[in-house]
């Protein structure tokens, strides 16, 4: 077995959905449920023996330690997390609680547990950290892309919280010993994203006939990641990584927000078109950028392939597609994750661009 925490989240719940559809080795699946934890995600696994669901926190050292006891786990694989800069920026103490004080808990609830191993299950152990690109700040426009050896900068309270943990996590290896991977991926999309987030906002609020709100003059830059890619990697990176090195997970998607912003209009144009013929293009609207928004991103993944034979399955034409046609299949599970919490979010920090 392993356990997962943060596996009702956006990465987590692909991850989990993933690793039961390509094996049989059994998940048991943390989750805080916090208003991006959705169970209906999981549906499929319902009555699936392999899937045993937790609502529990990482800060609660007492339940996990419990639980590492009980299921006496193989790996343990670290989602948790608050990851959205916007909220970040309005609300930092819940990513410092969630990302730096839970981290710690966890390490040290893993910490105990790894302790009281036998030698072989101890040897075997591994821990894996999933971070982010933002960790490592901003680059110019013509810099070299993030490598595992970038220096970190980070300018959001959510990156920072991030890189907090990422250090708790290399310290838990160099002073304890205790086994631990780490990965740093670009943006997500795909699937089952919670639409607070660039593609899932767009398309659903194209579909309700709402501006679609893009920062400043929309010329952020993103290495864009297809998640069922992300999660590959990471079972490959649990599978063979070595103990205590970093992996830079890259979908080598460069592109500026407008640019898919565009790209989604196009998209649902052909897939949906408007009863009038007009584009979603037009309910583009421009808003006043949000507070150190970093200008570019973009992740180096060539360890990861060069080390372990990782390469992104998908391209960002045939992601998108695939997430497009997700979104309009599933009008369900957007409708249940659209909640007046939701909306009044969304309306708050878009104001400007009266965005919902």
């Amino acid at each position: 077995m392993i356990l997962v925490t943060g596996g009702a989240g956006f990465i987590g719940a692909n991850f989990v959905l993933d690793w039961l559809a390509t094996g049989d080795e059994p998940v048991l699946n943390v989750d805080k449920l916090t208003y991006a934890g959705n169970l209906k995600s999981l549906d499929s696994l319902r009555g699936d023996a392999r899937h045993v669901f937790v609502q529990a926190d990482i800060g609660d050292g007492a339940t996990l330690a419990r639980l590492l006891a009980e299921h006496r786990p193989r790996a343990v694989v670290n989602f948790a997390a608050e990851s959205h800069v916007d909220r970040s920026i309005h609300g930092p103490e819940d990513f410092i609680q969630t990302n730096v004080v839970g981290s710690f808990r966890l390490l040290e609830a893993v910490r105990g547990y790894w302790n009281g191993l036998e030698p072989e299950a101890r040897a075997g152990f591994r821990f894996l950290h999933v971070s982010t690109d933002e960790v490592y700040g901003s680059l110019a426009p013509q810099a070299p892309a993030f490598t595992e050896q970038h220096h970190y900068e980070p300018n959001s309270p959510y990156s920072a919280s991030k890189a907090a943990s990422d250090h708790l996590v290399r310290a838990w290896h160099h002073t304890y010993g205790l086994p631990v991977l780490t990965t740093n991926c670009s943006n997500n999309y795909g699937p089952l994203h919670f639409p607070e987030k660039l593609i899932p906002l767009m398309i659903v609020n194209a579909l309700a006939g709402k501006p679609l709100p893009i920062y400043g003059d929309g010329m952020q830059v993103r290495d864009w990641l297809y998640v069922r890619d992300h999660c590959s990697a990471i079972r490959r990176v649990l599978e063979a990584g070595t103990v205590g090195e970093t992996y830079n997970v890259g979908g080598w998607n460069e592109k500026p927000n407008v640019e898919i912003v565009n790209t989604v209009c196009a998209l649902l144009d052909e897939m949906r078109p408007k009863a009038d013929g007009s584009s979603y293009s037009a309910q583009i609207t421009y808003v006043k950028d949000r507070p150190g928004h970093d200008r570019r991103y973009a992740i180096d993944a060539r360890k990861l392939e060069r080390e372990l034979g990782w390469k992104p399955a998908e391209t960002f034409e045939t992601g998108i597609r695939k997430t497009v046609q997700w979104y309009l299949d599933n009008p369900d599970w957007v409708a249940d994750v659209l909640s007046g919490a939701y909306r009044e979010w969304v309306s708050r920090q878009y104001a400007d661009g009266d965005a919902a």
